[in-house]
């Protein structure tokens, strides 16, 4: 298979965003060069702008373009409303949703419906692949620290479902019962006064230097700095990964998305490094640090 045989697709909205904003943003992106769009709420349950039932209509709004939709479930189950919230997505009947939950992907399962295993399964080897492939997984999200060799070894080692890999974005680490945001300004999380609305690209945490470290995105920590695999877009295919994930952030996302659909064409793409929050790194693809920046080598006493 060709580069140009690599599809893209735009991961779900892990920030906090007006309502409106949301809707204005996915019926643009629904025109843009993608292949696949996750709707859905991943990282808290307390955001609902749009609640399940919003995000439903919204991709079955959306599902007539012709493009995969598929409605991406929150990975941190913490009771039970978030629970109902689950099963209302995994109610809509046809469109497939993303598990970031062991428990999304028993209830999809059980009900009959295609699944994606998300980035927060955290699948680190062939054998817990081939259990999801079993339970009905179509597709799978590498882990955000998995290197392309690591990678490659498993999609070589037997057939597997389709690979999909994070291309663009502040990379989401990590999930907390505590929310940051909240305790950034001394608020409690269940009186928060949705303060993640105010920072529509996560909240920046500096090193005592002054240098971008960390993104502070609600419960949610992020990388400070945006992971782009732009130029890895050949390699990545060569490794056998079907699709790459761009994830949203509130600018330039167009200019991104048309980027990579070039360069994944084989054209020439534009520099993207004004586009991105914090510089731009690949380490962990290159079998790194992630912190290292695009095309950089480790300091090895670090």
């Amino acid at each position: 298979m060709t580069q140009a045989n690599l599809k893209l697709a735009l991961g779900p909205l892990l920030f906090f965003w007006p309502r409106e904003k949301v809707m204005t943003f996915y019926r643009a992106a629904i025109e843009w060069p993608l292949d696949t769009l996750y709707l859905g709420e991943v990282v808290c349950g307390r955001r609902q702008q749009l609640r399940s039932r919003d995000w439903v209509a919204l991709a079955q709004e959306l599902a007539g373009s012709g493009k995969e939709i598929v409605l991406s479930c929150q990975a941190l189950i913490e009771g039970e409303s978030d629970l109902k919230r689950l099963k209302v997505l995994v109610d809509n009947g046809e469109l497939a949703i993303e598990a970031n939950d062991l428990g999304a992907a028993k209830l999809a399962r059980d009900h009959g419906l295609p699944f994606i295993a998300g980035p927060h399964l955290n699948i680190y080897n062939g054998e817990t692949l081939a259990v999801l492939a079993r339970l009905g997984a179509r597709r799978w999200v590498a882990p955000l620290e998995m290197s392309r060799d690591m990678l490659a070894g498993i999609l070589a080692a037997a057939p597997a479902p389709e690979c999909e890999v994070f291309a663009w974005g502040r990379l989401p680490l990590a999930l907390s019962a505590r929310c940051f945001t909240a305790r950034h300004f001394n608020l409690k999380k269940d009186s928060c006064e949705f303060r993640c609305m105010e920072h529509p690209d996560g909240l920046t945490l500096k090193t005592r230097e002054g240098s971008d470290f960390l993104t502070i995105n609600g419960i949610e920590t992020m990388s400070g700095a945006t992971q782009s695999l732009l130029p890895h877009l050949a390699d990545m295919r060569a490794s056998g990964v079907g699709r790459a994930r761009i994830s949203p952030q509130a600018e330039h996302c167009e200019e991104i998305v048309r980027t990579f659909a070039a360069v994944a064409a084989g054209q020439t793409g534009s520099d993207l490094s004004a586009c991105a929050k914090g510089g731009l790194v690949d380490g962990y693809w290159r079998g790194q640090a992630g912190i290292v920046k695009l095309g950089e080598t480790q300091n090895a006493s670090a």
